[in-house]
């Protein structure tokens, strides 16, 4: 009897792997500015929801309209892998954890055996009666780091466990990293790139753009993604739809898609300056490279090259130029639906009249 090898007596063959096509539309140009992108560019957005398409496009003319466009600072970067040690007791534990921070340059010389790329930048740590939970925080070039973070940290551990005694391996993941979940401790010490992007819309065009005022959205602001999400419970989080524009652009550029539950942790920023409308996304967790695992896929590799993050640039820079880029895309469908929530009935008929409008092409 034969047996498909991903099978075994009585069952059916595997299906075939194929590809799941998701529609994709380039949006734009976002006009950017700051420290680690600047020009016109136009974005992929890969995503089954129509309307997020002119969403995006309507912040995006408005970036072009503004002196400066969006203003996108790189604030910080560094990927997480936290290792749990195991101890008899939470002194043993808590002096293991002095040793630890006691070899940080020793600690540096083995991740540069483990990596070219990779820097140890810093080590915290938290201890729960005996168990302690040691968390690395690496620079990681133009990776987003996952694995170049797993690779370093398993070495770190390994050498640790020679040196100290009385502790022993617990995990290679203790989940203070934290990867792919909310978390607090991500938002307040920052996982991957924290990036802020910022508009300053003027008046005249709040209202003949956007169809509403700086006072209705800031208003709107505090209301709906400041208590609204506090009463809900959020985790150092208080946005409209951040994860919306990540996993369109996460998709289109071969990204950990499930990065976005850490990456969607941000908060949205809005005053009315005289009439003005000073609009900001900040956002800590942005987890995304331009090498590595799903970059070399035909559509990724299309993206990136014309994203302009395919260049001969200082290790890092590449992945620091899709980071800001991402963060302005944010802004401009963060933007764009604010602004809609604020006229009744605006939001629910751009989805009516787009979604029913099957294959229709949006006017960027």
């Amino acid at each position: 009897m034969t047996i498909h090898p991903a099978t075994g007596p009585g069952q059916t063959a595997a299906p075939a792997d194929h590809s799941t096509p998701v529609p994709t539309r380039w949006v734009g140009p976002i006009q950017i500015t700051g420290n680690a992108a600047s020009g016109g560019i136009h974005v992929p957005l890969a995503t089954y929801e129509a309307p997020l398409w002119p969403s995006v496009a309507r912040g995006a003319r408005i970036s072009r309209l503004v002196d400066d466009g969006i203003r996108v600072t790189l604030i910080d970067e560094r990927m997480t892998r936290s290792v749990l040690l195991e101890a008899p007791d939470a002194a043993t534990a808590y002096a293991a954890a002095q040793a630890i921070h006691a070899r940080t340059e020793e600690l540096r010389g083995v991740t540069r055996q483990s990596s070219r790329f990779a820097k140890l930048l810093a080590i915290r740590h938290e201890i729960a009666g005996p168990l302690l939970f040691v968390r690395f925080e690496f620079a990681t070039g133009d990776a987003s780091g996952h694995n170049m973070a797993t690779l370093a940290a398993d070495r770190l551990m390994a050498h640790i466990l020679t040196y100290i005694p009385d502790i022993s391996y617990g995990s290679i993941s203790g989940n203070y990293c934290t990867d792919k979940k909310a978390t607090a401790i991500n938002g307040i010490l920052g996982r991957g790139k924290n990036a802020t992007a910022e508009i300053l819309v003027p008046q005249a065009v709040v209202a003949e753009r956007l169809h509403t005022t700086a006072t209705k959205i800031t208003r709107l602001n505090v209301h709906k993604n400041l208590v609204g999400t506090l009463l809900a419970g959020g985790i150092r989080s208080a946005n409209a739809h951040y994860a919306n524009m990540l996993l369109a652009l996460y998709l289109a550029t071969g990204q950990d898609a499930a990065n976005i539950v850490e990456g969607s942790q941000g908060i949205t920023y809005a005053d009315d300056r005289d009439g003005d409308l000073y609009f900001s996304c900040t956002l800590p967790n942005l987890i995304v490279g331009t090498v590595g695992n799903g970059k070399t896929l035909p559509q990724a590799e299309e993206a990136l090259t014309r994203l302009g993050c395919r260049e001969h640039r200082p290790t890092g820079d590449n992945a620091r130029r899709l980071a800001a880029i991402t963060a302005a895309t944010v802004l401009c469908g963060e933007l764009s639906l604010m602004a809609a929530q604020t006229n009744p009935g605006e939001l629910m008929n751009a989805h009516t009249r787009l979604e029913r409008a099957s294959g229709t092409r949006h006017d960027n």
